[in-house]
């Protein structure tokens, strides 16, 4: 794979390990990644060996979001407005705006316990692709951002639902709409991560938390999995953002008729 690497533990089966792998442009999320992605949470639909999936990223930082061609931001200020799709197939177009949408529920559908391991800075999209996972620790200098809404796009991907089920309605439109950057001392204060721990120490958290999963009974994990899910479901159901690519679609439109 070429943006993702998928290493096997040696010490601990039934462990894996996903690092988004594209260093030098801090692991944005690109159309490839997307795709690896989804090809991978296919696999692990029928991969019984597996039980844990830990997902981070390599070097500086876990990701700065989707990869829209623009600058990506190391220091908080928010990017460079992405440039408009050049398709003239409005639904090329669509189908382009859905493939975070089939990413984000790829992740959160897979059977194995899911930990995000969070280093450096999560932008945009991979605060959307930590929401959809099981557990989240973060390294006490990461922070976060959700920018979508000063670069004059919604955010998408079924953000929404996910975002208000961890954080709550006013959390989640002060953080969409005001686009305020935060530490990871704050998301876990609101709980959006479980643990805030030494920068040195993340991967080895993430390991033993792994473990411990591990030596336990996995049909009981399994289906404490699949039954979390489903009442989170029911108290915000994702089908409410049902017309998520449409509203990028329209937001497109009404940029173009501006410039």
């Amino acid at each position: 794979m070429e943006t993702i690497r998928v290493e096997h533990d040696p010490t601990l089966p039934g462990l894996m390990t996903v690092t988004l792998n594209r260093p030098d442009k801090l692991n944005a999320i690109s159309f490839a990644m997307h795709r690896e992605i989804l090809g991978l949470c296919r696999e692990l639909q029928d991969d019984g060996d597996t039980r844990v999936v830990i997902f981070t990223g390599e070097g500086r930082a876990f990701s700065a979001g989707a990869d829209l061609g623009r600058r990506q931001a190391e220091d908080g200020a928010a990017p460079a407005r992405p440039p408009l799709p050049t398709s003239r197939s409005p639904l090329k177009e669509r189908s382009i705006a859905t493939i975070g949408n089939r990413s984000s529920a790829a992740i959160e559908s897979v059977p194995q316990v899911t930990i995000g391991a969070v280093n450096g800075l999560a932008v945009g999209g991979a605060v959307v692709w930590l929401s959809c996972m099981d557990i989240r620790l973060a390294a006490a200098s990461a922070w976060f951002s959700i920018p979508e809404v000063a670069l004059d796009i919604p955010l998408t991907w079924n953000a929404l639902p996910r975002l208000v089920r961890e954080l709550g309605p006013a959390r989640t439109k002060e953080l969409v709409m005001a686009c305020d950057r935060f530490s990871a001392e704050d998301a876990l204060r609101w709980g959006f991560v479980n643990h805030v721990v030494p920068d040195a120490d993340l991967m080895t958290r993430a390991r033993a938390l792994a473990k411990s999963l591990l030596d336990k009974d996995p049909i009981s994990i399994a289906a404490t999995k699949s039954t979390v899910n489903a009442l989170a479901n029911l108290m915000v159901p994702a089908e409410g953002a049902h017309a998520d690519p449409d509203y990028l679609m329209l937001a497109r439109l009404v940029r173009r008729e501006r410039e």
